[in-house]
């Protein structure tokens, strides 16, 4: 009875997180130099069971107010109305995201393949996550890799008011100003359920809202073969695909980067991340 109540739960999370997600459709093109453009096209949904946000005695590293240094100030940013979906697709480019990590057993062994490959990606974590491992959010930013914003504990953003959304964008910018040296410049919303006020929220911290165009649906562990399939027949110019470090268990994505990665580069495709704003 209680795994029917956990799959029907699911179900309906994703349902509602869908129902949000096809209410806008036209997106973005993040175009070389920081640019972007309007292009219509579907907003898929992704991602593992939502996680409740935990009671505040069990948020970790709660900085002091009047201790350490200040926070620097975010670039105010232009409210958009819907995330970016694709990037250039001048000279081949691709993007590959990886969501909900940092994770110990899982973020070092994709670390390590785009460092054999000399390539770059983003990194959507969550707060609770990066809290605890934030050697590994450093070495992110001194592999070249960009360090987005996926909220505190991967909520369905549709369902918490204003000031919870806040808490929980704020606090994980936090973290990753205290791990990577700098406030992340780019935020994706769990499950892909934006809202209004996450749009007006992440432009007032300074983040641009991504999304992304292919999904591998690793949150499901469908099998590694099934993973490198989705990545290699979704592959265009100007493609962001989505995949996960953390949030379960995540060996197939380690193993399928190995194999998808290199036939990527041989296919002749640029993997690319946009500009960091110093």
């Amino acid at each position: 009875m209680q795994k029917d109540q956990f799959f029907t739960r699911r179900r309906l999370l994703l349902a509602s997180a869908a129902a949000v997600g096809a209410a806008g459709t036209t997106a973005g093109v993040l175009m070389a130099g920081g640019e972007e453009t309007a292009r219509t096209v579907s907003v898929p949904v992704a991602g593992p069971q939502a996680r409740q946000a935990p009671k505040s005695s069990a948020f970790r590293l709660r900085p002091l107010t009047g201790y350490g240094p200040p926070r620097s100030a975010p670039k105010k940013l232009k409210v958009r109305h819907e995330p970016i979906l694709r990037i250039s697709t001048k000279g081949r480019r691709m993007m590959l995201t990886f969501d909900d990590g940092p994770h110990p057993d899982y973020t070092p062994h994709i670390l390590d393949t785009l460092a054999k490959y000399d390539v770059r990606a983003m990194f959507f974590v969550c707060g609770e996550m990066a809290v605890d491992n934030k050697e590994l959010i450093a070495r992110m930013a001194e592999d070249g890799h960009v360090v987005g914003n996926h909220t505190w504990t991967h909520p369905l953003l549709t369902q918490l008011d204003r000031g919870d959304i806040k808490s929980e964008m704020e606090r994980t910018s936090d973290v990753i100003e205290d791990a990577y040296g700098e406030r992340p410049q780019w935020f994706r919303a769990p499950y892909g359920a934006w809202n209004k006020a996450a749009f007006q929220l992440g432009a007032k911290m300074g983040m641009e809202p991504m999304a992304w165009t292919v999904d591998t649906t690793d949150w499901e562990v469908p099998g590694t073969s099934t993973i490198i399939d989705r990545v290699e027949s979704g592959a265009a110019p100007g493609v962001v695909v989505l995949s996960h470090d953390a949030g379960g268990d995540r060996s197939q994505s380690v193993r399928a980067i190995r194999e998808y990665l290199p036939y990527l580069l041989d296919s002749g495709y640029h993997l690319t991340v946009p500009p960091r704003r110093i």
